[in-house]
C-alpha cells in the first residue's frame, strides 16, 4: 500500500478508515492523531443538537467549528498552524468523515448538568 499524503481528502473521498490513512494521521499528529484514532474506534465522539463533544478520559470538551475548549488547544497550540490540532477535534473531523458520529437527539446542556 503507497503512504496517503493528505488523509483528509482520501478519508473524505473513500469515507473509511484504512491503515494507511490511520499511519497519515499518526505521521501528521503523532500522539495527539494516535489518541482521536482510539477516541474514534471507542465510540467517543458525540453528536447532540447543540455541540459535538469527545468524551476523554478526566472530562468531555466540546468541539465547534473545529475549535475544542481543551487546555492544550488554548495553551499549547499555535493559531497561525491550521495543522496544529488537539486530539479533540482531530477525532471530530475522523468521526464525522467514516459516520462514526454517536448522535444524541438532545441538547448537550441538559446533558451536563447531569455530568
Amino acid at each position: 500500500m503507497e503512504p496517503v499524503d493528505d488523509w483528509r481528502a482520501v478519508i473524505a473521498e473513500t469515507g473509511e478508515l484504512t491503515g494507511p490513512i490511520a499511519a497519515a494521521i499518526v505521521a501528521d499528529h503523532g500522539d495527539r492523531g494516535q489518541r482521536a484514532l482510539e477516541a474514534v474506534a471507542e465510540g467517543r465522539v458525540k453528536r447532540y443538537r447543540d455541540f459535538t463533544v469527545v468524551v476523554g478520559h478526566e472530562d468531555e470538551y466540546v468541539v465547534e467549528d473545529g475549535a475544542c475548549d481543551c487546555a492544550d488547544a488554548t495553551y499549547n497550540l499555535d493559531d497561525d498552524d491550521p495543522m496544529a490540532r488537539c486530539w479533540h477535534a482531530i477525532a471530530v473531523d475522523v468521526a464525522e468523515a467514516v459516520g462514526a458520529v454517536d448522535h444524541h437527539d438532545m441538547w448537550y446542556s441538559e446533558v451536563r448538568e447531569f455530568l
